[in-house]
């Protein structure tokens, strides 16, 4: 193994960093000894896991848990801590251990014995989860938690910007966020990695767990890039760890040299053996399978613990962490009470919204902010979304709002926004701003849009409520979707306005047409895909995701104008479905949604002329419809007494639990003008009467039954 060293890469302005010498040295070698046993350990109890990475990373875990980050076991959602992110979580168990070593009380050694075990009851599944104490976010797929992190680096730096003041730095903590090499290759993770240090983001620390070894083999398998050169050419300092599985003190001065930083985000490439220890150090094999029971043995006996015995942690690596970490966690939360009521006393105003928001709360007057009235001209619903939004962004402090580089299509940009920016940025087109500022360029980078979002609102829930914005199309999987996804996941109030959805987008052709999007979003659990059908059900939208803690929220738009309708009610959308129109003896149910809404309404129409009698059903929410009683569900169908045909323009899944047929979409679209394309796949109120008409005529003669739901 090369000798210890820092090698600062790329920045001619700064000398080499020295190592420090450090309290609590003479047990680290004990230390790192019982971390890696004890992960050899728990994977071999049930056969499984992962437990390579972590043991690589043991140093690492050491020189943060022990000596660099800000936290309190005893009050783990302080709200001025660290933020510790593991963006590979596959090693999981390195962030459960020194959980459980520095006195989190729920992680008690019983607790790390279930992990990959039948219980129930595991706070160590097996990638780390927001609802257990200590875990930041929910990582899972790779990428995700660098995205995360910027986010959550973002939320301090907004933060402080806001709040704080000469003499009262009340935020200003660092995000921290571990890596591998497989995050490094995944898109998000490059989307992220490059706005942050376009932000110029110097409170976030990137650490790369570099063991040159991914599932299939070496990571040179599949990349030869030169990750130094590229992390330093988007904008970050980059430090150099040469024996990352041990040298504690060289770690330690590469994380303060990183928190020193005061104009970039920091990369320490950090030099590291998988499974360091055992028959399969450096080898792939050491990344997710259990060692076996004869070298979990010598694995022991390699490190000076007995062969046959399991789970052992001597009292003085309890002692070296806990001597540390809860008087240390005491001392900086109540430094920080202190500051804070000192702070409140002389800035009472910018004191009482900042507590506000540490609450989630929002502002009692919030409703008052959403237009009470709409122009009755036709409105593209994409509009009404911004007519609604942004005086609520105008004047909620909580509101942070972005788009994927589509200012001008999505109307998300409230008059005076301030652009959340490094002040020191000079743009060529004069578009500036500061950390203060509450609307967000994403760039094109809809998949790091969607992931930063969900960091934004991880930071402490409710203090920022992050609004994303984008064509429907690039919330497609791939796109957005997979962060859309792990913000329901973690029941986080994340509001996404997607515009331009259906067919009605027109021109830009099937390539842009997501006919089967609607129904990934209505399967996704803990999601609300709403669709407005003008101005007025686009109010209540956000009212729904405004008062949805814990869910986040898909607000549907469409590209071109839509009808405005006086029987639409904002507060009837909080119930999924209402009735719009009424009939008492109607033989048909029309259910409209979002911009087609105007062919359900005009084909009841028509359909009265040929003697058929329709009532009329809004439904723009099949998720919270499914939350209504089964009394309220019957009498807005009414279906023992009218079938039920919806009108929509995409593939027809899901619509069978509610309706007997469909007008829908059954392939890709079709590059027309919008009208054309409706006209084009029978989207037309003449059409569509005639249809249900036949419809009705083959149900009287038993050609077919109700309970079989056709696509007409």
């Amino acid at each position: 193994m090369p000798p210890s060293a820092i090698e600062l890469s790329y920045d001619t302005s700064k000398t080499k960093t020295a190592a420090t010498h450090l309290e609590g040295r003479e047990d680290h070698d004990l230390v790192l000894r019982t971390f890696r046993v004890l992960l050899a350990d728990l994977v071999q109890q049930y056969n499984g896991g992962h437990p390579g990475g972590a043991m690589g990373m043991a140093a690492i875990g050491v020189a943060l848990w022990a000596y660099t980050m800000k936290y309190s076991p005893e009050n783990p959602s302080w709200f001025n801590r660290d933020r510790f992110v593991l963006s590979n979580g596959h090693t999981c168990l390195f962030q459960y251990a020194f959980l459980h070593l520095t006195g989190y009380q729920h992680m008690t050694m019983d607790q790390l014995k279930t992990y990959h075990s039948s219980s129930w009851d595991s706070f160590c599944p097996g990638h780390p989860e927001i609802e257990h104490e200590g875990i930041e976010v929910t990582t899972g797929p790779l990428g995700q938690g660098i995205a995360n992190a910027v986010g959550l680096a973002m939320a301090t730096k907004h933060l402080a910007a806001t709040y704080n003041k000469p003499k009262y730095e009340i935020v200003n903590n660092t995000t921290w966020c571990m890596t591998g090499d497989a995050c490094l290759q995944e898109g998000v993770a490059l989307e992220a990695i490059s706005l942050a240090g376009h932000w110029k983001l110097n409170n976030l620390v990137l650490i790369f767990d570099n063991n040159n070894v991914t599932c299939d083999g070496s990571a040179d398998v599949a990349n030869t890039e030169n990750i130094k050169a590229k992390m330093a050419a988007s904008g970050w300092n980059v430090l150099e760890i040469l024996d990352g599985s041990n040298d504690i003190e060289g770690i330690v001065a590469a994380l303060n040299t990183a928190k020193a930083s005061k104009d970039k985000p920091t990369f320490i490439n950090c030099h590291t053996i998988i499974g360091i220890g055992s028959a399969v150090a450096g080898d792939a094999k050491a990344h997710g399978a259990a060692f076996g029971e004869e070298d979990v043995k010598s694995i022991h006996k390699k490190f000076g613990f007995e062969s046959e015995e399991r789970f052992n942690v001597p009292d003085k690596v309890y002692d070296f962490f806990q001597r540390v970490s809860l008087p240390r966690g005491r001392k900086l939360v109540s430094e920080w009470e202190e500051l804070k009521a000192e702070y409140c006393e002389e800035y009472p105003d910018d004191g009482a919204e900042l507590l506000s928001r540490i609450s989630g709360d929002l502002p009692n007057n919030w409703e008052e902010f959403i237009p009470k009235s709409f122009p009755e001209s036709a409105t593209a619903s994409r509009k009404s979304a911004g007519l609604v939004c942004n005086p609520l962004a105008q004047n909620i402090a909580s509101f942070m709002v972005g788009t994927a580089d589509l200012s001008p299509s999505v109307y998300m940009n409230w008059p005076g926004k301030v652009d959340f920016q490094s002040p020191d940025l000079r743009t060529t087109c004069g578009i500036n701003g500061n950390y203060g500022g509450r609307y967000i360029h994403y760039g094109i980078r809809e998949h790091a849009m969607a992931a930063i979002a969900n960091g934004l609102a991880t930071f402490n829930r409710g203090t920022i409520i992050p609004v994303t914005s984008s064509f429907f199309m690039f919330y497609l999987v791939s796109y957005a979707a997979p962060g859309v996804r792990m913000g329901a996941l973690q029941e986080l109030q994340v509001i996404h306005v997607a515009t331009h959805d259906s067919i009605g987008t027109g021109e830009d052709g099937p390539t842009h047409q997501p006919i089967e999007l609607a129904s990934l979003y209505r399967a996704m659990p803990n999601l609300l895909y709403i669709r407005p059908c003008d101005s007025e059900e686009t109010a209540g939208a956000f009212k729904v995701a405004l008062q949805a803690k814990h869910n986040s929220t898909i607000i549907s738009t469409s590209r071109q104008n839509l009808p405005q309708y006086k029987e639409s009610k904002r507060d009837a959308v909080k119930y999924g479905a209402y009735v719009f129109r009424e009939r008492e003896d109607a033989e048909v149910t029309m259910i409209g949604t979002g911009a087609e809404m105007c062919f359900a309404v005009e084909a009841a129409e028509e359909l009265e002329k040929f003697g058929i009698k329709v009532r009329i059903v809004s439904f723009p929410c099949q998720r919270l419809f499914e939350l209504q009683s089964r009394e309220y569900r019957r009498a807005i169908l009414q279906s023992k007494r009218a079938v039920a045909v919806v009108v929509e323009a995409y593939a027809a899944n899901g619509w069978e639990r509610y309706a007997n047929a469909s007008i829908s979409m059954k392939t890709f679209g079709k590059s027309l003008p919008g009208k054309e394309a409706y006209k084009y796949f029978g989207f037309n109120s003449v059409v569509i009467a005639e249809k249900v008409k036949l419809y009705l005529e083959d149900l009287k003669h038993e050609k077919i039954w109700k309970d079989e739901f056709i696509e007409l």
